[in-house]
């Protein structure tokens, strides 16, 4: 067992957590913030770090329009030598339906530290379809930028699918945008048809994406795609679905609702880290979604005899992360 050195949970009261660690030898930190008004980024030389490195404020909701509201899941990404943030903003509304009104949007900074220098709005990712969007992330495959996304197909009944497209620019996709995957099984789609939250691990000649499904308490789960690295990321057959969630509610340990992860690698590199939320507690009052308590927490990832990933069950919190079991 590797010792990070990292006690769960690792920031408090963020969801939807994304670390990437840069060339330069910094993890860099963004996540949802309770009161879903702004974005903020960190970063610190450690994964520990980053639980005390300062939380600076990048970019600040609108007051009216489409990036006024339930600001969701941002990620930062870098890309021929510029940053990128990606987020999804709904718009002020006097309607439940208007503040889930989703679209995905885009952020660019030109510094070589993202906390510093100016973030410039590169606007609305435009999809096939006006509809509920969010959840954008991106990777590099053979030489080709995809970007992969949940969103709500007007002719499919359920909440969000998961799709994939080429990218002209970090901001603008190309060719066809290709559904890999809907919910169909009874995790997916409990409280609600959701597939969202993919994040993408390229290990082991496969191409993985983890995804979350159902409502956002302790139902939310998550979910595995895999493609083998030299089909067609493009063609939906490529596309295999775990039949069962691959990380759950854990009682025995005290974590509900684990999900809408990323991935990291530990400070050698030599081990893949997952990153994802969980609370400590099961029942909640009210809407989870406002509930504050979905922390950040991390845990190494293990590998089946096939090649798989093995995420275990979510530790617990306080004990030192040592394993994922």
């Amino acid at each position: 067992m590797i010792n990070f050195n990292v006690k769960n949970p690792l920031i408090e009261q963020r969801a939807d957590p994304f670390i990437y660690k840069h060339s330069d030898g910094y993890y860099y930190f963004t996540a949802s913030v309770p009161e879903y008004d702004r974005l903020e980024l960190r970063r610190s030389e450690s994964i520990q770090g980053l639980a005390d490195a300062e939380a600076k404020t990048i970019w600040v909701k609108h007051d009216t329009g489409k990036m006024s509201a339930n600001i969701w899941a941002p990620e930062i990404h870098y890309l021929d030598e510029k940053w990128y943030v990606y987020f999804a903003a709904a718009r002020t509304s006097e309607t439940k339906d208007g503040l889930f009104d989703h679209r995905m949007f885009v952020l660019e900074n030109s510094s070589a530290n993202p906390l510093e220098g100016d973030w410039v709005e590169k606007g609305q990712v435009k999809t096939k379809w006006e509809s509920f969007a969010l959840d954008a992330t991106t990777f590099e495959h053979k030489g080709i930028r995809y970007y992969v996304w949940a969103q709500k197909d007007p002719d499919i009944v359920g909440n969000s699918n998961l799709y994939i497209s080429e990218m002209e620019n970090p901001w603008t996709l190309k060719g066809e945008q290709i559904c890999i995957t809907t919910p169909e099984y009874d995790w997916e789609k409990i409280g609600f048809l959701v597939n969202e939250g993919a994040a993408v691990l390229k290990r082991n000649r496969r191409i993985f994406i983890s995804f979350s499904a159902s409502a956002t308490d302790f139902n939310y789960c998550m979910g595995l795609l895999m493609a083998a690295e030299n089909s067609d990321l493009l063609d939906p057959t490529s596309w295999q679905k775990s039949s069962k969630p691959v990380f759950t509610t854990n009682e025995e340990t005290g974590q509900y609702g684990p999900g809408h992860n990323s991935f990291t690698v530990s400070e050698d590199g030599s081990q893949d880290i997952l990153v994802y939320h969980a609370r400590n507690y099961k029942d909640i009052e009210g809407d989870p979604l406002y509930d504050p308590n979905r922390h950040t927490r991390v845990q190494a990832i293990e590998w089946n005899e096939d090649g798989t990933p093995n995420f275990g069950v979510p530790v617990p919190d306080t004990k030192p992360v040592l394993s994922n079991k």
